[in-house]
Order: structure tokens, then C-alpha cells, then sequence
């Protein structure tokens, strides 16, 4: 077996994208001697997590399956003509600054269960916590903007021992516990407005899920179909901040799509990571106006 083959069987053996040969030649060409293996397999990695499964030559596409073609439907459907397949790129990145990258509803959304037949490689392209209210989501946003979140900082108070004649200096023990706690309290404050000041997203700052969290997600295949996706049991690796957009997924085959939404779990969702950095960097930069929209545009819950 060559080395390209290698390579090959390697990544798909750990349900990556299938590589095509033209990437993989390029790949073991591009430095003589070549550097080790592990070294050159952490880069294909690396950059078949980083791509985007509808365009790059770095996936050999005609050995991805497509999620069943009775789930989602697009304007043009499968026989979209090759001039719309050129504008799939710019169409899909208006599509996520401005928050239209949710499924077009289809007839087949009323589809009891249909299950998938092969696994399906896709990639994320909005992630959102049900659990949390949409205005929580946006004061939580602009909480950590305004630098009001602490961060891994704690005030420890401790009991002072006793003077000789049994009695405690109380005006020295405020005066400690207040330098205390205003140190504590100015250095995490200071931290969280840097963070905010520089240039760090927001959007990343949100709130841990918990172990009761449900999530929805926009998914994608190959071919550019899209469906929302919902965790039926919680999945680890699925949070706000926590997952990337463009990052690739691998439905496996026996994953139900119910009511045009594939219910994930552990067992029939496997999360392989990356993203694309266009769309991640975009998408958290519109995060708190989209859910400011989605609430109303207002200054409060309705």
C-alpha cells in the first residue's frame, strides 16, 4: 500500500471527510524530506476540518453521502444548475450574517421518522441553546460586553486568631477582608473588560450548558442541503461557544430525522471538531443582533 492509500485509510478509519487524491499528493509533496507522518496526518486533519464540504477540492465528494433527499428541500432542489452551484459560497455567507440559514420547509417535514442509510458528513452552520430564554442569551451578552462578569476569582475569608486578652481586632479584620475583597473584585473586573475590549467575541462567553441543555443546530451535507438538527439526549461536545460553525459532524447511519429534525445522541452523532473561521467569525459578531430581532428588536421580553 503507497503512502497516499495510507493516509487515506488512516482518516476515514476516524470517520474524517474522505480525502481526495489530488489533496493528499499535494499534501506529501510540499516539503522534501517530508516531515513524520503523524506530522503530515495532524495537517490533513487540520485543514479537512477547516474546509467547507460544499466547495473544497480537499474532499473527495463523490464518496460523501447526502442527507435523504426527502428531508430538506432548496430552491432548486438536487437539480440545481451548475451557475447556482458557483454562488453556493457567497449565497451561504449572506446567509449566515443575516440569520436566513435555517431549512427550507418541505412537504416531507411531515415525515414521521425516516432514517439514515450511510453515514453523513456535515458541518454546522448555527448552534442555539433551548434551554436558555432568548433574553437571557442577550442581557448575558451584554453583561460580559460591559466587563459585569467574574471570572474564576473568589473571596476567601478567613477567621482571625485571637488577641492574648481573648477578644478579636475587629477594625483590622474589616480593614483586611474590604482590601481583599476590592482587589479581588477590581482584578476580575479589569480581566472580563479587557476581554471584552480586546477584540475577544462575546459571544463566547455565554454561560456553560448544563447537563439538562438542549440544543438546535442548522446542518449541512455536501451538496448543500440544510436541516435543523436537535439534541433528543445531550451531547457533550454540542455547546454555545463551545461549538464552532463549519465544524464537521457525522450523522451515522440509523440516525432518525423526525419531522424534517435529525434527533441526535451520543450513539448516532459523532462531533469531529474545526470550523471555518469566515463564517465562525461572522456568525458571533450577529449573534446579539439576531437575538435582539428574534426577541422583538425591543428593550425587553415580550
Amino acid at each position: 500500500m503507497d503512502l497516499t492509500a495510507q493516509f487515506r485509510a488512516s482518516l476515514l478509519a476516524q470517520s474524517f471527510p474522505p480525502p481526495s487524491t489530488t489533496f493528499l499528493t499535494s499534501l506529501l509533496a510540499t516539503r522534501s524530506p517530508p516531515p513524520p507522518l503523524p506530522s503530515l496526518l495532524a495537517t490533513a486533519k487540520a485543514r479537512l476540518l477547516a474546509c467547507d464540504l460544499t466547495t473544497s477540492t480537499s474532499v473527495d465528494r463523490a464518496m460523501l453521502a447526502a442527507l435523504p433527499s426527502t428531508t430538506t428541500a432548496s430552491s432548486s432542489s438536487s437539480s440545481s444548475s451548475s451557475s447556482n452551484n458557483n454562488n453556493n459560497h457567497a449565497n451561504r455567507n449572506s446567509a449566515i450574517t443575516n440569520n436566513n440559514n435555517a431549512p427550507v420547509a418541505s412537504a416531507a417535514a411531515a415525515a414521521k421518522e425516516i432514517r439514515i442509510q450511510r453515514d453523513v458528513h456535515v458541518q454546522v452552520l448555527d448552534v442555539e441553546n433551548l434551554s436558555a430564554s432568548r433574553w437571557e442569551q442577550v442581557e448575558e451578552l451584554e453583561a460580559v460586553a460591559r466587563g459585569e462578569r467574574t471570572r474564576g476569582r473568589q473571596v476567601v475569608r478567613v477567621v482571625p486568631a485571637d488577641d492574648d486578652d481573648g477578644t478579636t481586632d475587629a477594625s483590622q479584620t474589616q480593614t483586611q477582608t474590604q482590601t481583599t475583597t476590592s482587589t479581588t473584585t477590581t482584578t476580575t473586573t479589569s480581566q472580563a473588560r479587557g476581554a471584552a475590549g480586546s477584540g475577544i467575541p462575546t459571544a463566547t462567553a455565554a454561560v456553560p450548558a448544563g447537563p439538562n441543555a438542549t440544543h438546535r443546530l442548522v446542518l449541512q451535507d455536501h451538496q448543500g442541503n440544510r436541516i435543523y438538527a436537535v439534541e433528543l439526549r445531550r451531547v457533550d461536545r454540542i455547546a454555545v461557544g463551545r461549538t464552532g460553525i463549519g465544524e464537521k459532524m457525522v450523522l451515522r447511519a440509523g440516525t432518525v430525522i423526525s419531522r424534517g429534525s435529525v434527533l441526535l445522541t451520543p450513539e448516532t452523532c459523532t462531533v469531529l471538531g474545526g470550523r471555518v473561521e469566515a463564517w465562525h467569525e461572522a456568525w458571533l459578531q450577529g449573534r446579539l443582533a439576531r437575538l435582539k430581532e428574534a426577541v422583538g428588536g425591543g428593550d425587553g421580553p415580550r
